[in-house]
């Protein structure tokens, strides 16, 4: 019962089964570097069983996220989880991914409910207890740190979860995640299984006790809160409140509340809240999600008044109607002296500052993406830097490459678009097409090009920063046009690949944003179609904890 609660993040594991949330390998690394300097305590990477680019994934995160960097030794590192199955191949390939992080943990995971013992596991009680006490110590030989999981113990007969709970104890977990992994309790429900798990369980003193929320209901802050009120000291949470269905527990509202109510609480956390806004931002570009407006903390109108009553009390005095400062989550564009008569040193400190270390190479193509830039636009912030960076070098493998656009619109003429790409053969690949509009005709003078079927089922279009110059950043997100259906062997029902990719894009020409945004989409979908179609995080996720 001490004062400090761990975070433990699984945005790039349950935050990534998310449909069309999946992000490749560099988006992945880049998430989890700012992760580690958001200061969180565990990085759930991902289910390195789920397929070998997930299992290198995470592996690559272990060696350059979970271990101090060169020349400071002492420099604080999150532990580095990987999720696995109660099965002997899981717990394989998720210590061969995270075994080599100065910190490793391996989660492993089985449902305790009768509806899934029943149904999915089709296992009775004795043989998931023998199953639990098995598994959890064939993990804790391999590493000494282990995670148990009983799915879905929000709805699961509380005697039994003890049992559970304590055969995971007895074969070596150090910590033992509660899931409410349906969203299906209530807070005084889930807080109440919390205390009484603490009360009931051997051993438990000797453990740390987790909570994993989901949102169905919308009650998914409010009973990791009320876990966490009962003596849980690890919250499992994603950035934005991403993942499965309605989602996780959102980092950024655990963490804020627990700071901004200190006095109810009286709890603390190792995170760095001024980084939560940053990372937030990178999150919805790399997954395509976008923040709705209202979305607490770190949504566009978070700390936004319109009525007049509240800008007059704003006015006199910002407490009033605001209960945390901008500037504690981020929210303060600082503007920055950067402008076109500004050299690499300087471009290279401030994104240092903003935790890219560029080698010379790289530092190279930012500062001639910063100049362009800088040409065009006399004010840079943050938010610009941040939206070049990622558009200039955590952009999927580029199958398809734009090259060239023009586009003519308006009242007077058909909207016709003449785009220029360069093919995975290396040779430029031009077509002219008219639409309905400039996007319209532009996607579809792609889509003559690349010839993959895709069905458009998003497109959010918004300015990064203030005034007419603005760099404009789109995010779509499209789905591979059924290939066909492929027949079970039992009962002969069609299952369709409904597979969601998304893309991002950024520049001051938003034509320009919205063609990089569909080919970064299309590009993942022509990956995955290439590399077979090999379940992914979505495919699998009805097994998964959470």
């Amino acid at each position: 019962m001490n004062n400090y609660v761990k975070i433990f993040d699984t945005t790039l594991r349950d935050g990534e089964q998310s449909p069309g949330a999946t992000m490749t390998s560099a988006e992945k690394l880049e998430v989890a570097r700012s992760l580690a300097r958001l200061g969180v305590d565990i990085i759930e990477a991902g289910f390195p069983a789920a397929s070998p680019d997930d299992l290198e994934a995470v592996r690559r995160i272990a060696i350059e996220v979970g271990n101090p960097p060169k020349g400071d030794p002492d420099a604080r590192v999150p532990t580095i989880a990987g999720l696995a199955r109660a099965t002997k191949g899981d717990i394989d390939k998720a210590w061969q991914a995270v075994q080599e992080a100065q910190s490793p943990r391996i989660h492993l995971f089985l449902a305790t409910s009768e509806i899934h013992m029943k149904y999915k596991l089709n296992m009775d009680r004795e043989q998931v207890l023998d199953r639990i006490a098995e598994m959890v110590a064939y993990a804790s030989s391999k590493c000494p740190d282990v995670e148990f999981s009983p799915e879905d113990a929000g709805r699961s007969d509380p005697d039994f979860l003890y049992l559970a709970l304590e055969q995971a104890i007895k074969a070596g977990a150090t910590t033992l995640n509660i899931p409410d992994t349906v969203g299906y309790t209530t807070p005084d429900e889930f807080g109440g299984m919390i205390a009484s798990i603490i009360k009931n369980v051997k051993g438990v003193e000797n453990v740390t006790i987790s909570v994993h929320t989901h949102d169905d209901l919308g009650l998914a802050t409010a009973n990791s809160l009320a876990g966490i009120q009962a003596g849980a000291r690890q919250a499992e949470v994603t950035i934005n409140g991403i993942g499965e269905r309605a989602g996780n527990t959102s980092l950024e509202e655990v963490v804020m509340t627990l700071k901004t109510r200190y006095p109810v609480f009286q709890l603390e956390t190792g995170v760095d809240t001024t980084q939560i806004s940053r990372i937030s931002k990178l999150v919805s570009n790399y997954t395509g999600i976008v923040i709705q407006p209202n979305k607490a903390i770190v949504g566009a109108n978070a700390f936004a008044h319109e009525a007049g009553i509240h800008q007059d009390g704003m006015l006199k005095h910002n407490q009033t109607y605001e209960i945390m400062r901008p500037e504690d989550v981020g929210v303060n564009q600082s503007r920055l002296v950067l402008g076109k008569h500004s050299g690499r040193h300087a471009l290279r400190a401030r994104l240092a500052e903003m935790g890219h270390a560029l080698d010379e190479t790289d530092l190279d193509k930012a500062f001639a993406r910063f100049k362009d830039l800088a040409d065009r636009k006399k004010i840079i912030t943050d938010l610009d830097l941040e939206a070049l960076i990622a558009d200039e070098f955590y952009r999927p493998r580029d199958i398809f490459a734009l090259d060239g656009l023009q586009v003519a619109c308006g009242t007077m003429g058909l909207p016709t678009a003449t785009i220029r790409l360069r093919g995975p053969d290396g040779k430029i690949h031009t077509h002219a097409a008219i639409g309905t509009g400039p996007v319209d005709a532009t996607y579809k003078a792609i889509d003559a090009i690349v010839k993959t079927p895709a069905i458009l089922l998003e497109f959010n279009i918004h300015a990064i920063t203030e005034g007419i110059d603005a760099l404009g950043e789109v995010t779509v997100r499209v789905q591979a046009q059924n290939k066909g259906a492929q027949r079970t062997m039992d009962a002969q029902k069609e299952v369709a690949y409904t597979r969601v990719y998304g893309g991002h894009g950024a520049d001051s020409d938003i034509i320009v944003a919205s063609a990089k945004a569909y080919l970064a989409a299309l590009n993942k979908l022509i990956v995955a179609q290439m590399e077979g179609d090999s379940p992914s995080h979505t495919d699998v996720g009805v097994m998964l904890v959470g």
